[in-house]
C-alpha cells in the first residue's frame, strides 16, 4: 500500500528536507505552495526541486482570505506586521482539505522546534495544530524526535527513527542534511514574507490605517519605490530606479499623476488619491530632490501623461522629508533614480 502526505512548502531549504525526509520512506508526496500579496521570492524555481526528487506541487492563492487575517489576526502581530501564528493556522486548513477528501493520510511542515520565538515554540506548535483541527496529523520530520508522536508514526505509516531532532536557529544541521540528500542549490534563509521586513510593515500599516480596503495594485505598489503620506487620501510614490520607474508607469492608472524632472535623470513620482495643487507641488519638489537636479535652485517638473503642465520648483528639504515619508528614513542626499 502506498500511503501518502500533503506538505507545506514554501521552496525554502527547511520545508524542501521535510518532504525529502518523507519520500526516502516511499511515501508520496504532494506540495502546497500558497500564494499570498506578501510573498517574496525565496526560491527561482520550486517546480525543478520537485521534478528532481519527485513530488508534486499545487499553487494555492490566498488572496483576500490572507489580507484579512493580517487585517486583523486572532494571536496578534509579530515584530512587524507578520500574522505568524495565525497564517499557520489558515495554511494547515487548507492543507485538513486534503486529509478530509481523502487524498492524504497526514501532513508535512517544515518547522524547526524553537527556529522561531513566536509560532515554534512546542507549546504554541500543538494550539496551532488544534486550532486548525489536525491535532497529530502533522508530521515534522526535521524535530519529530523532540516532538510526541504523532497518528501517522503510530500507526507505522512514518518511521519515527528514520527523522530527527533538530532544533533552534542555527542552520548548520539543515545544511549537513541537504548535503546527504545531494541537495545543493537552495536559497539563503532571508525567509519569504514581506510583513516580516520593518519598511514594508510600516508601510502596510499605513495604507491599512487610511484604506481598509485597499486594492491589488496598493499592495503591488507597496513592494516598491518612496512612500510619503501627504494626507488621508493622497500619497506619493517614488521610483528609486529604472525598473521601479517602469513598474510605477505600468500599475498608473489614468486618475493618477505622474511627474518627472525634465531634462534630467529624474525618478517617476506617483500621486494617487485626491489630488490638489498644493498636493502636486509638494510632489514635484519630492521628485525634484531625488533627481539629478537635486542641487538647482529651480527646476521644471512635469505631467508625463499631460504635455504642457509644468510646476517649477526647487527640491524639498529634509524637515519636508521626515514629516511624510512613511518608512524608515535613508539617506537622500547621494540617492539616485
Amino acid at each position: 500500500m502506498t500511503y501518502r502526505a500533503v506538505a507545506l512548502f514554501s521552496g525554502g531549504l527547511d520545508s524542501t528536507l521535510a518532504i525529502l525526509a518523507v519520500l526516502r520512506q516511499g511515501i508520496s508526496v504532494k506540495a502546497l505552495k500558497f500564494r499570498t500579496p506578501f510573498d517574496c521570492s525565496v526560491s527561482k524555481d520550486p517546480a525543478s526541486v520537485a521534478e528532481r526528487f519527485g513530488f508534486n506541487v499545487e499553487t494555492r492563492d490566498l488572496g483576500e482570505k490572507f489580507l484579512d487575517v493580517v487585517k486583523d489576526p486572532e494571536h496578534g502581530h509579530g515584530k512587524n506586521m507578520n500574522p505568524c501564528i495565525d497564517c499557520r493556522i489558515m495554511m494547515l486548513k487548507e492543507a485538513r482539505t486534503s486529509l478530509d477528501s481523502p487524498e492524504a493520510d497526514f501532513i508535512i511542515t517544515g518547522e524547526v522546534l524553537g527556529q522561531r520565538p513566536m509560532s515554534q515554540r512546542k507549546d504554541m506548535l500543538y494550539h496551532i495544530d488544534r486550532k486548525a483541527g489536525v491535532r497529530s496529523r502533522v508530521v515534522r520530520p526535521l524535530s519529530a524526535k523532540l516532538l510526541r508522536v504523532t497518528d501517522a508514526e503510530a500507526a507505522g505509516i512514518v518511521s519515527r527513527e528514520m527523522l530527527y531532532g533538530f532544533s533552534g536557529r542555527s542552520r548548520k544541521p539543515q545544511m549537513e542534511l541537504a548535503k546527504e540528500f545531494g541537495l545543493t542549490d537552495y536559497p539563503s534563509p532571508a525567509g519569504g514574507c514581506l510583513l516580516t521586513e520593518p519598511n514594508y510593515a510600516g508601510r502596510l500599516k499605513d495604507l491599512l490605517d487610511f484604506d481598509p480596503s485597499p486594492s491589488p495594485r496598493d499592495i503591488d505598489l507597496l513592494k516598491i519605490g518612496r512612500h510619503f503620506r501627504y494626507s488621508p487620501r493622497c500619497k506619493f510614490i517614488i521610483g528609486r530606479n529604472r525598473t521601479e520607474n517602469e513598474t510605477i508607469e505600468s500599475l498608473a492608472t489614468d486618475e493618477d499623476v505622474l511627474l518627472k524632472v525634465e531634462g534630467y535623470g529624474s525618478p517617476l513620482t506617483l500621486v494617487s488619491g485626491q489630488i490638489n495643487r498644493e498636493a502636486l507641488k509638494v510632489a514635484a519638489s519630492l521628485c525634484a530632490r531625488y533627481s539629478d537636479a537635486r542641487n538647482n535652485f529651480s527646476v521644471d517638473v512635469t505631467d508625463v501623461n499631460h504635455p504642457g503642465f509644468v510646476l517649477t520648483v526647487s527640491g524639498a528639504g529634509d524637515e519636508l522629508i521626515d514629516a511624510l515619508r512613511i518608512e524608515k528614513r535613508e539617506t537622500v542626499r547621494t540617492a539616485k533614480a
